[in-house]
């Protein structure tokens, strides 16, 4: 199946097409580690994700690369006021951020590629634009991108740019949205600042040569798909564009993809709002990784979004549905045979391609999936479910997972870990309590509890019967009785 995808470079919706004997060459933003991640971040880490998992599901073989931003402004003023270098000061950040996708169980690409550890191919590039005037030397050793070099600037944002300043400058890596100046691609050393020595003098790249020179040093000259936020369609993007194309004369990405903003309750995330949050403060406040994932995910990519709590709450009910579902059906003592469950299944997968080919919409691919087990919930309370059934609906349930990925539990080791970080960063007070609570019992004792309310129940024991369900709701523990048997999960 194609996969058909809005192209912010074309204005339209188009197939998303590969050359011959390749794999699918994707470049996509990754973070700039100079702090933890927020929500509006991961929102764009989970729709690649998304994308990623589609392609796969369809059968693309893919090479998605991603930057890690390791040295510019942000990261430089912030080490410098903890006196610290810059490599120490990022790793932590860094591996938080790996953390934080692991909770959310994103993909990791196939090249992860750090700026610090590509000097050399920005300044190559540097001097490529250099040999053909379209960069300059200024008067303290930093070299400027030439935008009169690049007549189409502008093609991607499609701003109207024909009001900026003929040699203009702008030297800080992000700048006015309206901006349209040379723009920095080597900053000279300063005094006290991380720097390399170079052909091109000693300093440090610029924020937008960094991708330009990772891209192409794992991709080519030119690529398939580049994605990113849509805070990135200008300039940093626009900037990746004219002087990737003006040293190579090709196309640098033939299909660009944005995602939309994330709001939060309504307004725009911001710490004086006091609305921005972190996964790890989402986390501590007792919400679970599946469902911010489950959230972040079921908005397509080209729809703004507005983050809230309720919509949390339901997407935990969401998930529960659909886990309780599965154990259900697994569960169930089926007869040979089938129904039109299992053609219905079928078309439920059917129906979930086609979302997701059409653009990605995940809104639509995921309502299929849950009509089948409304409608499968009701054939099992009528005893109408045969063993065929069960095996198309639980294929058809893996295909939904191997993009959704929140049908098996896992959250209990995100928020475990996450409680862990809260107390090594001194940040133990914002601990939800019910989170200390459910985490002090194990699966373990869970099972050996569960097991001992069965057996207390045979044998007519009530009182211990209802003992241990008023223990286990101490610590968080929810039992379900059924007719297929007892469930349990955590709250």
């Amino acid at each position: 199946m194609n996969l058909n995808l809005y192209n912010t470079l074309s204005g339209k919706v188009e197939p998303l097409t590969l050359e011959a004997g390749k794999p699918l060459g994707i470049y996509a933003c990754g973070p700039t580690v100079y702090d933890y991640g927020h929500i509006g971040n991961f929102r764009t880490f989970l729709q690649v994700d998304v994308l990623r998992r589609t392609l796969k599901l369809f059968g693309v073989p893919l090479r998605h690369v991603m930057n890690i931003t390791d040295v510019d402004d942000k990261i430089i003023r912030n080490a410098t006021a903890l006196n610290l270098p810059i490599g120490e000061y990022t790793a932590r950040f860094e591996k938080a951020f790996f953390e934080d996708l692991d909770a959310l169980h994103v993909q990791r690409p196939e090249v992860i590629a750090r700026a610090t550890e590509h000097i050399d191919q920005m300044v190559k590039l540097i001097e490529r634009l250099a040999a053909q005037g379209a960069a300059y030397q200024a008067e303290d050793g930093s070299w400027y991108f030439r935008l009169a070099a690049f007549p189409a600037y502008g093609k991607l944002s499609k701003k109207d740019l024909s009001g900026m300043v003929d040699g203009a400058r702008v030297d800080v890596d992000e700048y006015e949205k309206d901006s349209a100046r040379d723009f920095a691609l080597w900053k000279a050393a300063k005094p006290g600042e991380t720097s390399w020595q170079t052909a091109i003098g000693r300093g440090r790249p610029g924020w937008h040569i960094e991708c330009s020179a990772m891209a192409m040093e794992y991709l080519g000259e030119s690529f398939d798909l580049h994605a990113g936020g849509e805070d990135l369609t200008f300039p940093h993007h626009e900037n990746e564009i004219a002087q990737s194309e003006c040293a190579t004369h090709k196309t640098f990405a033939r299909h660009w993809m944005h995602v939309r903003f994330l709001l939060v309750e309504g307004r725009k995330m911001s710490k004086s709002e006091g609305n921005f949050f972190t996964l790890r403060d989402l986390l501590l406040k007792g919400y679970k990784a599946s469902a911010i994932r489950f959230a972040l995910v079921s908005v397509p990519y080209g729809n703004q979004m507005n983050f809230t709590f309720d919509g949390l709450v339901e997407a935990t009910a969401a998930i529960e549905r659909l886990r309780n579902f599965h154990a259900r059906l697994v569960a169930a003592k089926l007869e040979p045979g089938a129904t039109a469950l299992k053609a219905a299944a079928g078309h439920a997968e059917t129906a979930f391609r086609a979302a997701l080919a059409n653009d990605l919409n995940t809104a639509e691919a995921r309502a299929p999936i849950f009509e089948l087990v409304r409608q499968a919930n009701t054939a099992l309370d009528k005893g109408e479910v045969l063993a065929g059934d069960r095996d198309a609906i639980l294929e058809t349930l893996l295909f939904f997972d191997s993009v959704f990925d929140v049908m098996e539990d896992r959250d209990a080791e995100a928020t475990r870990h996450a409680i862990e970080w809260a107390h090594s960063a001194g940040r133990a007070d914002e601990i939800a309590p019910a989170l200390l609570a459910g985490l002090s019992i194990s699966d373990e004792e869970v099972e050996k509890l569960v097991a001992e309310r069965t057996a207390a129940k045979k044998m007519r024991n009530f009182a211990r019967a209802d003992q241990i369900r008023i223990e286990l709701a101490e610590k968080g523990i929810l039992i379900e009785d059924s007719k297929d048997g007892v469930r349990w999960k955590r709250k």
